[in-house]
């Protein structure tokens, strides 16, 4: 699974999830995308799943590109634990989705193809997605 090396803080707050994605909102490598609609957060698993999902409909033709990493520790107390006594240890990654966000860029297959399989990665994630491509967005 996808995880940092090394970090500067192990345990970080929760923060919020306003706004809309200025940085990494327009296709940059591909021909096609997937485009997070709302926000959300995506496990280092469902990033996984997600790209196997796209890689398995192409028949492994084509070149994807992954847009998103997951940077951000969530905390967990074990089970049965009282309360207080400070946060709990990271237990997984995530990385922070906010709405217009790029998250996996595709080419070198044809267009229904690249649809499929983007639409099929979507149905793997949390939030709703939307396939876009280069033609429709410049």
């Amino acid at each position: 699974m996808l995880s940092p090396k090394k970090v500067k803080h192990r345990k970080v707050f929760k923060g919020n999830s306003r706004g809309v994605a200025y940085r990494g909102s327009s296709i940059s490598f591909g021909d096609f995308a997937l485009k997070a609609t709302v926000c959300g957060k995506m496990t280092a698993q469902q990033i996984e799943a997600a790209r196997i999902t796209i890689n398995r409909t192409m028949k492994r033709g084509g070149k994807v590109w992954i847009r998103v990493f997951p940077d951000k520790p969530i905390t967990k107390k074990a089970a049965e634990t009282r309360m207080g006594k400070g946060k709990g240890t990271p237990e997984s990654w995530v990385a922070v989705i906010q709405p217009g966000m790029i998250l996996y860029e595709i080419s070198g297959v044809s267009e229904e193809l690249a649809m499929e399989a983007l639409g099929l990665a979507g149905n793997k994630l949390p939030f709703s997605t939307k396939v876009i491509s280069k033609v429709n967005t410049l």
